[in-house]
């Protein structure tokens, strides 16, 4: 007998928040998770009747949406950031105009209640190197380290064997550990602490103070600016960027502090003048390596303040 529409959203409803964190994981795009979830739900409702309560339904909806978001990663490809294109600039680049051609990897909004299985596999580092990987082994390794599914359980998913499953994941996790190098220290940190490095960055930039902000950062901190390719690594190469462009090239700015992929995060707000209107600029996702911010990931998307419940002004 077909489930209404009602109860399948009641059955549904409690996974929906980790299922969404799930397809981000594999598409590292916040909108491509929106579109992926809503597929995969629409082909989850139509096929209700063949699931007829037979073991988990949690297993069933993980099968349906982790097919769903391998068609479409190997449809649109991987997202990427900044040092993924090249190296990092030895000099500040003033005129770099947006890759609009490139598949640009997304931040992930932070709802006031989330709660990962892990903290550390919803960060960007580690969403990042899950792109380098195809998809089986992006799928393989998200499942089995992250949700906790056994090979048995992931062949079932996958539709393959539990020892393709197995080589998979150990390709996976050689190529994952190459790519996130020094594992993140963030859950060490109190969310109170990370926050009031957060607020400091913001202030910073808000006073226009220099020192104050090159004292947050490490010795081999990197910034970089989604959509534009050009990024910076190194104390002296981000200060000297840090200096002529956000300190010295923008005259104003007003700041919202906020968390995405379970990371400190500063939105910024840019305007003329100090009494001007400050229209959304950037979300800059914190990444730290025990009370300094070691990666600043810039997004220059004004379209993203919607999706971070935030006004696209301030005064």
């Amino acid at each position: 007998m077909r489930t209404d529409e009602a109860a399948f959203d009641r059955l549904v409803e409690p996974l929906r928040r980790e299922l969404h964190a799930h397809c981000y994981r594999l598409l590292g795009s916040a909108h491509d998770a929106d579109d992926a979830l809503q597929d995969a739900l629409l082909r989850a409702w139509r096929g209700m009747d063949r699931f007829e309560g037979r073991g988990s339904m949690r297993t069933w909806l993980y099968t349906i949406v982790t097919r769903t978001c391998l068609d479409n990663a190997t449809a649109r490809g991987r997202r990427a950031l900044p040092m993924d294109l090249g190296p990092s600039s030895e000099r500040i680049v003033f005129e770099d105009a947006p890759a609009s051609e490139v598949a640009w990897l997304g931040p992930y909004p932070d709802a006031p209640d989330a709660r990962y299985e892990r903290r550390e596999a919803i960060e960007l580092a580690f969403v990042a190197a899950l792109q380098h990987l195809p998809g089986n082994q992006r799928a393989a390794l998200v499942l089995f380290d992250v949700l906790g599914f056994s090979a048995a359980e992931i062949a079932s998913i996958m539709d393959t064997s539990a020892a393709a499953v197995n080589s998979a994941l150990q390709r996976a996790r050689a190529i994952v550990a190459e790519k996130v190098t020094a594992p993140e220290a963030l859950g060490k940190l109190e969310d109170t602490r990370t926050r009031e490095i957060a607020a400091h960055f913001a202030s910073a930039l808000e006073r226009g103070d220099a020192d104050a902000l090159v004292a947050l950062l490490t010795k081999d901190v990197t910034w970089s600016m989604p959509p534009l390719t050009r990024w910076y690594s190194g104390i002296e190469a981000v200060t000297d960027f840090a200096v002529a462009v956000p300190l010295g090239r923008c005259p104003s700015w007003r700041t919202e502090v906020l968390t995405a992929n379970g990371q400190p995060a500063v939105a910024c707000y840019l305007g003329e003048s100090g009494d001007a209107v400050h229209r959304a600029w950037s979300i800059n996702v914190l990444s730290l390596r025990e009370d300094r911010i070691r990666d600043i990931t810039s997004f220059l998307d004004a379209d993203l303040f919607a999706r971070f419940g935030l006004p696209p002004e301030k005064a």
